[in-house]
């Protein structure tokens, strides 16, 4: 079963993303953006190239020649998605095909619509009988 967790109230969502990819990485996992748009998608991916000058994120759209042999993809087709490891959600959007994946992570800001749909889909997960894991990054603050 999907093992998903939750990690809401993020000052910033690019900084949170880096360091759960960096993680994940370290563990040899192969990982799964999800992003709202092929526009979010090129700014996710801008964005992990630049995040950390001292370590290296390899990514690269799911659309590009070399998506095969990259551990990180970005994606905006949730249809699409060729990899099935570890996925995370950086939409607003209920997915489908999280099922398939072995772990799902949900990044939720502190911005009250990304906190209304982000309730949705915690619901949608539990009345599913998932086990979910919750990090409320303000919590870990004070």
């Amino acid at each position: 079963m999907t093992r998903i967790i939750f990690y809401s109230n993020l000052a910033d969502k690019q900084i949170s993303l880096a360091n759960l990819v960096q993680q994940a990485l370290e563990k040899r996992h192969l990982v799964t953006i999800l992003a709202e748009s092929e526009q979010a998608a090129s700014q996710v991916n801008r964005a992990l190239w630049q995040v950390h000058a001292s370590s290296f994120l390899p990514n690269v759209l799911a659309t590009h020649t070399h998506a095969a042999a990259t551990p990180v993809l970005i994606d905006w087709r949730e249809k699409a998605l060729l990899q099935d490891d570890v996925l995370i959600n950086l939409t607003k959007q209920q997915l489908t095909a999280f099922s398939r994946f072995r772990q799902l992570i949900e990044l939720v800001s502190s911005d009250e619509d990304d906190k209304i749909a982000a309730r949705q889909r915690f619901k949608f997960y539990r009345n599913r009988g998932y086990e979910i894991k919750h990090i409320d990054q303000e919590n870990l603050i004070n």
